[in-house]
């Protein structure tokens, strides 16, 4: 089982994700953590595309899709979750055109609907608790709304990710995925329109429902 999954920051695709890959056992690959690991390891790949991380420059598609191929063919032997690839339409064709030649199957690809202000709140309402930064705090989610000023679990004091506040940056992420000409979005609608004659599944999830009602709605189209 395959599987590609889409999401901006903000919209819940991690938690979903980890359902699509607890239940079909898969491996789930994460983009940075490809170039992390091909880095680390001295690959040939990785001694290329840091050449070009280190002058700053960002990394062509003729080193990433190999990449991302030579990942997907170790570490996803038994199926595959990707998250984070393809970032454009650019990179979705080519990697479409990369897993034909490789002979890969694409199972299901995955979108997370989610309008870009909510996504942008759900990034800034996030608040941390002290005691354990497991426990869900968010102040535009109603769900998991603190209480006042304290964690809604233990009372516990609550701080804010200093990245989180960073409304530029998340504005340039947003930027990007949010494209529906060249982007990221471009890239989902790519797979979209490609899923009825290619035999892959496209699943649209509402990611404005709860984190409850949006697992009940991927886990009843994954077959």
């Amino acid at each position: 089982m395959n599987i590609l999954i889409f999401g901006p920051n903000g919209s819940g695709k991690g938690t979903q994700g980890a359902l699509a890959k607890k239940k079909y056992d898969l491996d789930h690959i994460e983009s940075g953590a490809i170039f992390r690991e091909h880095i680390g390891q001295g690959t040939e790949l990785g001694k290329k595309a840091k050449e070009y991380i280190d002058r700053g420059d960002l990394v062509p598609d003729e080193i990433t899709i190999p990449m991302v191929l030579e990942t997907l063919k170790e570490k996803g032997k038994d199926g595959w979750l990707l998250d984070g690839f393809p970032r454009n339409i650019v990179q979705a064709q080519k990697l479409w055109e990369a897993l034909q030649e490789a002979g890969m199957k694409l199972d299901y690809v995955i979108e997370i609907l989610l309008p870009r202000e909510v996504a942008k709140n759900r990034i800034m309402g996030r608040r941390l608790c002290v005691n354990d930064p497991n426990h869900p705090n968010n102040i535009y989610i109603d769900a998991i709304k603190p209480d006042g000023d304290k964690c809604r679990v233990c009372g516990g004091e609550l701080k804010t990710r200093s990245d989180d506040q960073d409304e530029a940056a998340i504005n340039k992420r947003h930027d990007i995925y949010y494209d529906t000409k060249t982007g990221t979005l471009a890239a989902a609608y790519y797979y979209k329109d490609l899923a009825p004659k290619a035999g892959f599944k496209y699943i649209e999830l509402n990611g404005e429902g709860t984190i409850e009602e949006i697992k009940e709605t991927l886990l009843s189209q994954l077959d």
